[in-house]
């Protein structure tokens, strides 16, 4: 490994410390009701003398999504290990907790546990990895936590960053504190990159060659349980023929834009059905009276209200449910994409075969944008108004529609893989302690 500068991470920590009040004021926001703020010192129950752990880091809600694939692999083929799974954000352990505890929406086996991570100040980071004792610590995607990769580095358990990705935003960003990075990223044993883009920007981090694999997208392997594709069975057969499409994942700014674009459909399509699934569980009401406010008659799935002939739009606030609403749809609208958000997974509805509508800020999908727009596998609008009228179009063109959905499906099945690349190399790290 490349040598480390402690003394740049001395640094970083106490610019830490001076931040502290501001950073448990998020963190306050943050915690889920029940649970100790102390897990964020790292002060968790100790593991086991006996148990043998693999720790995973997800940053929130959509890095859990897209993480699944390896979550269920990590569980099948690594059964003797329990699985430790930490987030940052109370949305993404609430995700975590459903997928350990929901047999409808996953199949991950074996005991998954959740903490959250604690907050990279040093002390924190050390206890944390003491008491954890993984043997392998997994960071997903761009989560590069200076202190705590040291801790692993220090503690002897390697680390893996998989489906590592870094946008050119993000790059330019961290290249700011490219000492710092270069410090990081010298803990990291292994660097799994997305693409061959996303290898050369962490190589221009610091990150060594010889430690890096391109094995391509997780995003790709994911496919829905076969409980999910139960679900999305009965909602079809409970919402009846009539014209359906989802809106999954929006966000403040953009709601506003889906209910526009609903509206104008509706003056041509009076039975049009609009599935609305904001990001943030915490909107949930809010968005339910954005609907209220707009003249539309609303059910919300969280309350068992179906919606009958007049319910314009049917409001899906609960968790772990979109690809199951997905499926349920002829149509699916993939939010954070008309707001400056970036986007947000394309390839939940195409590997259902549900054509794919998005909004043009696509920076933290644009690979994947790229993929689907060479498959023809995607429609892009700009604002509610074009919204309005593809989604008219698809409506009255079926063909078209069973032209996206198998172009959709193509591009899943066509860049599957990297999952078992990254298993394999996993499993390098663990067998060469």
């Amino acid at each position: 490994m490349s040598v480390s500068r402690p003394w740049v991470r001395r640094g970083y920590s106490a610019v830490l410390y001076l931040l502290a009040p501001l950073i448990w004021h998020r963190v306050w926001r943050e915690q889920l009701a029940g649970r100790p703020r102390r897990e964020r010192l790292g002060l968790i129950p100790p593991s086991g003398m006996v148990e043998r752990t693999l720790w995973l880091h997800c940053a929130s809600v959509g890095e859990v999504q897209a993480a699944h694939p390896l979550i269920e692999a990590l569980g099948e083929r690594l059964p003797d290990h329990r699985l430790v799974i930490t987030t940052m954000t109370a949305t993404g352990a609430e995700r975590v907790l459903a997928l350990a505890g929901n047999p409808q929406i996953s199949r991950v086996r074996g005991e998954v546990s959740h903490h959250f991570v604690p907050l990279d100040f040093p002390g924190a980071a050390r206890r944390f990895v003491a008491r954890l004792r993984p043997e392998l610590a997994i960071f997903f995607e761009t989560e590069l936590w200076p202190n705590l990769l040291a801790a692993c580095d220090r503690s002897g358990v390697p680390v893996a960053v998989v489906n590592g990705r870094l946008s050119p935003r993000a790059f330019r960003g961290y290249h700011r504190l490219r000492p710092l990075m270069e410090e990081a990223l010298s803990h990291v044993a292994w660097l799994a990159a997305k693409s061959e883009d996303d290898a050369q920007r962490f190589a221009d981090l610091g990150m060594s060659g010889e430690r890096t694999s391109v094995v391509g997208s997780l995003k790709f392997d994911i496919g829905p349980s076969e409980e999910a594709q139960k679900v999305s069975e009965y909602l079809q057969t409970k919402l009846g023929p009539r014209p359906v499409w989802v809106a999954g994942s929006t966000h403040p700014g953009e709601d506003e834009q889906v209910l526009a674009a609903h509206a104008r459909l509706r003056e041509r399509l009076s039975d049009a059905l609009l599935v609305l699934v904001p990001r943030h569980p915490r909107r949930f009401d809010a968005v339910a009276a954005l609907c209220r406010q707009a003249g539309m008659r609303l059910s919300r799935r969280s309350r068992d209200e179906w919606p009958g002939d007049e319910t314009a739009i049917y409001l899906g606030d609960t968790m772990g449910e979109l690809l199951a609403l997905y499926g349920a749809a002829d149509l699916a609208f993939v939010g954070g994409s008309l707001v400056p958000i970036g986007g947000h997974n394309l390839l939940e509805p195409a590997a259902l075969g549900i054509p794919v509508l998005t909004g043009p800020a696509l920076a933290n999908f644009e690979d994947v944008a790229e993929v689907m727009r060479e498959a023809g596998a995607l429609v892009e609008v700009d604002d509610a108004e074009t919204l309005a009228a593809e989604l008219l179009r698809l409506f009255g063109d079926r063909e078209e529609c069973q032209r996206l959905a198998v172009a959709g499906r193509g591009v899943v099945a066509d860049n599957r893989g990297a999952l078992a690349r990254t298993m394999e190399g996993l499993k390098s790290l663990l067998h060469a302690k």
